[in-house]
Formats: structure tokens, C-alpha cells, sequence
């Protein structure tokens, strides 16, 4: 427990310090969609576990894929710096892949609720 707190505590004072450099250089819009991805992301995954669009076998796919982005055991530890998230966001990114396959991508964007151009940079991420 004590690791996922401090690996929690360095996540979050490293985004924080992330919204305060686009704020400080001006990337007001950046700093904002940084700031509401993970609800918009929380939002995008509840939308698509509910869409009767998207196949069961990728809603496990996708369960299973928050489940390892939510737990605190990690194949690189959480604490360490830049890249202890490393593994949830190639994990995110394939998961995301699988989804925009098998549901495609107007299931995704219809479930988007923060910035489109947003949505787009993290689909080229995936390699979607």
C-alpha cells in the first residue's frame, strides 16, 4: 500500500508540475486538456463498457485493460520518475487500438468528451 501511495504522490505532483509549465509558457488550451483527461478518459471508457456497439470481447479487453492501469503492482514501479507510468500507457494505447478495431473510430469519438484534436493526438499515439 505504502508504494502506491508514493508512486500516486510522484504521478501527481509530476502532472501538476506539468499544468503549471503550460501555464507558465502560455498553452492555456494544453494545460486545460491536461487537467481533464483522466475524467475524460474515465468517461470514454464507462461510455464504451456501456455501448451495446461495442463487441463483449472488447469490453473484457477493455475491463481488463483499467484494471492494470488502476493497480498498484507494475512491471516498472510507479515511483520511478518518467518512466514508472510507462507500462499503463502502453497499455492504455494498445487497449485503445484493440477498441477502435473492433468498434471503430465514431464509437470512440461519439464517446469523447473533451477536445477532438485531444482525441486524435493520443488515436496517432495508440498507432490507430
Amino acid at each position: 500500500m505504502r508504494v502506491f501511495l508514493i508512486g500516486f504522490g510522484v504521478a501527481a505532483l509530476l502532472w501538476v508540475m506539468a499544468v503549471g509549465v503550460l501555464l507558465v509558457v502560455g498553452r492555456r488550451g494544453a494545460a486545460r486538456e491536461l487537467v481533464f483527461l483522466l475524467p475524460n478518459l474515465l468517461a470514454l471508457f464507462r461510455g464504451l463498457l456501456k455501448d451495446p456497439r461495442v463487441p463483449r470481447r472488447a469490453k473484457v479487453i477493455l475491463g481488463i485493460g483499467v484494471a492494470w492501469v488502476v493497480s498498484p503492482i507494475d512491471l516498472i514501479p510507479e515511483f520511478l520518475p518518467v518512466v514508472g507510468p510507462l507500462d499503463d500507457a502502453i497499455m492504455a494505447g494498445l487497449v485503445l487500438r484493440y477498441i477502435l478495431k473492433r468498434a471503430g473510430r465514431d464509437v470512440v469519438t461519439e464517446h469523447w468528451h473533451g477536445d477532438p484534436a485531444t482525441l486524435q493526438r493520443i488515436l496517432r499515439l495508440s498507432g490507430a
